[in-house]
């Protein structure tokens, strides 16, 4: 199965920002920046999910990956609700594939990406850095609006127009710089994202990907993303060593 990984850019052995979630994606993402020659800064928010076991996978491959800095920080989107990853609306279980790019699911979390890399490149800029990366993927697309390359691609326009970074703008602030919202998994499928990961070494035990774990942070089996996971290595042909209920 081809791997699609864009090539190492130009502007390598800078300070990045990465949004690390501690899921799969999240930290074969943070590998990929690292291999980039990116200094990396890790970012995890801590927003009240239903699925709080990912915080503590967050800093386990923080740890494995030796960032450069893991920062974790809170905020509360259960005031604000809207999905079940934020209350108590059950979330989906065994849903066929064939309906999980049907619909913007209910384990969507209004705005979420949106917010969180805002919140990045607020962090970034206190490190003079201009590099975003997040691990959003277009193939395994499961209905979110903010997984779609055209709202990366927006987005990186409006840091553009809202940030000193971007613009420049103040007395004695530094020459604009443009933003950079790095997707190196965009085009990659679970699959070959978990073939990525083993390449670059990253121990995907300490991943954590379930929407709805048991209280002692086992996986479900059942939810869209522990069916997706399986699924994916499965498919890369190597043995799954997520820990389930």
């Amino acid at each position: 199965m081809p791997i699609y990984l864009r090539p190492m850019p130009a502007h390598a052995e800078k300070h990045a920002v990465v949004l690390l979630s501690g899921g799969i994606d999240s930290a074969v993402t943070l590998a990929i920046a690292q291999q980039w020659g990116f200094v990396c800064h890790a970012l995890t928010i801590d927003y009240r999910q239903r699925h709080h076991a990912e915080l503590a996978a967050a800093a386990a491959v923080a740890r494995q990956l030796r960032c450069a800095s893991h920062k974790v920080l809170a905020l509360d989107l259960r005031a604000i609700g809207g999905s079940a990853l934020t209350g108590e609306t059950p979330v989906p279980k065994d849903r066929p594939e064939a309906q999980l790019a049907g619909h913007i699911p209910v384990t969507y979390v209004p705005a979420r990406n949106l917010v969180f890399l805002s919140l990045a490149a607020g962090f970034a800029e206190t490190l003079d850095a201009a590099d975003l990366f997040v691990g959003i993927n277009a193939v395994d697309y499961s209905g979110y609006p903010d997984c779609r390359p055209e709202f990366i691609t927006s987005l990186t326009g409006t840091l553009n127009l809202a940030t000193r970074q971007g613009t420049g703008a103040g007395p004695g602030s530094p020459a604009g710089r443009p933003w950079t919202i790095h997707t190196p998994l965009v085009a990659l499928n679970k699959a070959q994202i978990i073939a990525r990961g083993y390449e670059l070494g990253v121990n995907l035990a300490l991943t954590h990907s379930c929407y709805d774990p048991a209280p002692g942070g086992a996986a479900c089996r059942h939810c869209d993303s522990c069916l997706i996971r399986a699924r994916g290595f499965a498919q890369a042909g190597v043995a799954d060593p997520t820990r389930y209920a």
